[in-house]
């Protein structure tokens, strides 16, 4: 189901710090985060589908070592858009967007103007590069730049207020943005940032958003970071479903180069992220 959220601007030095947790079967098989070898991306893979859920584009130099990549500061993330109207088996993978945008050359806004909405199941994109991010779904929300600012996005329309998303940004604003405002290199502030995306506090039932599935199962998919449960399979208590990946992907100003940015990503994977692969 995911959460995202994005301090957009808001640092000199790290005019982008985006925070990812990505909730999913485990089932699923997944790559972690590594370099492509058949595409300019540095991301996780959805081994299912070809596609990921957040990325920048990276591609190792030819005329340099391995150890050398190239950046455009193009980065993206996409999340699904829970409505209770089930994916049909010809819509294409969401994490299609997320590629085609890290590869191509269209500015955010045309990219997100240009895509066939009706092509995919319900989703939130969120698309950007060093001047400029916008948001698109294909659930009425058109492509719409964002404001400096903090926001937090998770899997009904940008604007509404889930008491996950309001609880996230609650405690990134407490606990996570001052630390940045203090210091910005990442040892000084990604581990409170981990523990704030580790936030399993569930709903109180009149907190719960009306997304057209059951109460139980809102209740269940209502904490920031969802802890391993059996979810889509009544016959078994086993665990299927949970927050698998949590990441952090910011750009920062290169210091050797006043004008450039570095985009960089950092993730943890779950153990139960490779039951059953």
């Amino acid at each position: 189901m995911c959460i995202v959220a994005i301090a957009w601007q808001l640092f000199d030095e790290l005019p982008l710090v985006l925070l990812s947790n990505r909730d999913e079967f485990l089932q699923r098989p997944t790559e972690p985060l590594h370099q492509w070898s058949d595409q300019p991306i540095y991301a996780g893979r959805d081994k299912q589908s070809g596609g990921t859920w957040l990325g920048i584009h990276q591609q190792v130099s030819p005329a340099q070592s391995a150890e050398y990549h190239q950046q455009n500061g193009r980065w993206a993330a996409v999340l699904n858009f829970r409505d209770g109207v089930q994916a049909s088996s010809d819509e294409r993978s969401r994490g299609a967007l997320v590629t085609e945008f890290l590869t191509g050359i269209l500015s955010p806004m045309d990219f997100a103007r240009q895509i066939d909405l009706q092509d995919y199941a319900g989703f939130n994109l969120i698309i950007g590069d060093a001047a400029q991010a916008v948001i698109v779904n294909n659930r009425g929300h058109a492509p719409t730049p964002l404001y400096a600012g903090l926001h937090v996005i998770s899997n009904g329309q940008p604007e509404d207020s889930w008491f996950k998303t309001e609880r996230l940004r609650g405690r990134l604003r407490q606990e996570v943005l001052p630390l940045i405002a203090e210091d910005s290199s990442p040892a000084y502030w990604q581990a409170a940032a981990f523990n704030v995306l580790s936030d399993s506090t569930k709903a109180p039932e009149d907190k719960l958003p009306v997304t057209g599935v059951a109460f139980e199962v809102e209740q269940m998919l209502s904490s920031v970071y969802i802890e391993p449960v059996a979810f889509g399979d009544t016959k078994t208590s086993k665990p299927t479903y949970g927050t698998r990946t949590q990441s952090i992907l910011t750009l920062s100003k290169d210091s050797r180069e006043v004008s450039a940015l570095t985009a960089h990503i950092v993730s943890r994977e779950y153990p139960h992220s490779v039951a059953g692969e």
